[in-house]
């Protein structure tokens, strides 16, 4: 009998958190359909995600845009156009899909924490999350 493993969760959930501000900076190059060229002079030249060095600024441009492209471009325009709420819960919305990580431990803790009618979620449920998860 052969054992097959699939791979559920990816590991780049830790790299970017939401970036909100970053995110709409990628949304709208995305929104302008910018060639590759453009692109790069953007994130690298331009320095438009406002990073230390060339290589974080490609690094949370590929996350972020790894995020926007399972959505589509009225998602774009509601993270680039929206007030700082909307923003945020698109951006939001696009890590989800991103990340079943993200997506089950906030069905999985922060459903059952809000069902205790728990005012505040501590760092700790993350940590035990995560330590609580089966090793492949």
């Amino acid at each position: 009998m052969i054992c097959e493993t699939t791979i559920r969760y990816r590991a780049d959930i830790s790299a970017g958190a939401l970036k909100v501000p970053e995110t709409r900076v990628i949304a709208d190059l995305l929104l302008r359909g910018v060639d590759e060229q453009e692109w790069k002079r953007a994130l690298i030249s331009d320095n438009v995600l406002q990073t230390r060095n060339s290589a974080t600024a490609i690094r949370l441009a590929r996350l972020i845009k790894a995020r926007l492209a399972l959505m589509d471009a009225e998602l774009w325009k509601m993270i680039y156009e929206g007030t700082g709420v909307v923003a945020v819960h698109a951006a939001l919305a696009a890590a989800i899909k991103h990340s079943l990580l993200l997506g089950d431990f906030l069905d999985l803790v922060v459903r059952e924490q809000y069902h205790l009618f728990n005012p505040a979620l501590s760092n700790r449920l993350w940590d035990d999350y995560l330590s609580d998860l089966p090793r492949t």
